[in-house]
């Protein structure tokens, strides 16, 4: 993660001002560019297609969506721009404004991030904002074990968390290991478990 602006920005100058090259993020006021191993997008990619695939067989109505920028507010109100690892977002919502360049403001379905070294952005920064937003669906996908014991346990294992949105709008957690089954809201029929996602 490599942070690319010297001065702060509003969240509509980050979108103007965002290179059009790379992937980025709108972290309290700078642009920060995100980077991944070939591991990491191995995870994603297989995770996205796994998706995909559960969308054709059922014919559902969203889409899938590895660079799709979601404005939200983090616990200080201060906008920020996130980018998912995968994005799964109600198709309607994708095609209302398609020839737009900006961030989408409206929760989407389901977003995954897959953990690298910053591994407290997204069990704690993201986790808060998502929440925030209202996004029904969020998976943190620790392939390396790299959180802290508190979250993974001891012996520290990869895991796949998957925290859904309760009627009250926090979001219930659910930790899944080796041959567990994934359950999902979004996607109540797939048969996919932690490790062939954790080992893509």
């Amino acid at each position: 993660m490599v942070t690319t602006t010297q001065q702060k920005l509003t969240f509509d100058q980050f979108l103007d001002v965002c290179p059009d090259e790379g992937l980025y993020e709108f972290v309290n006021g700078e642009i920060v560019e995100m980077a991944a191993t070939r591991n990491h997008e191995d995870v994603a990619d297989y995770t996205a297609d796994s998706f995909k695939d559960e969308i054709k067989r059922l014919n559902l109505d969203f889409v899938v969506k590895t660079k799709a920028v979601i404005k939200t507010v983090n616990k200080d109100g201060r906008e920020q721009g996130r980018l998912p690892d995968v994005s799964v977002i109600d198709r309607t919502i994708w095609r209302a404004r398609r020839t737009d360049y900006s961030a989408l403001q409206e929760p989407i379905q389901l977003a995954v991030e897959v953990t690298s070294t910053n591994w407290e952005d997204d069990y704690i920064d993201k986790l808060d904002e998502y929440q925030r937003l209202g996004i029904p669906e969020y998976w943190i996908v620790d392939y390396l074990a790299i959180a802290s014991r508190e979250y993974l346990g001891n012996p520290k294992l990869p895991t796949v968390f998957v925290y859904q949105l309760d009627v009250e709008g926090k979001y219930q957690v659910t930790a899944f290991k080796d041959s567990d089954r994934i359950i999902s809201q979004t996607f109540p029929d797939i048969q996919l478990t932690a490790a062939q996602v954790l080992k893509a």
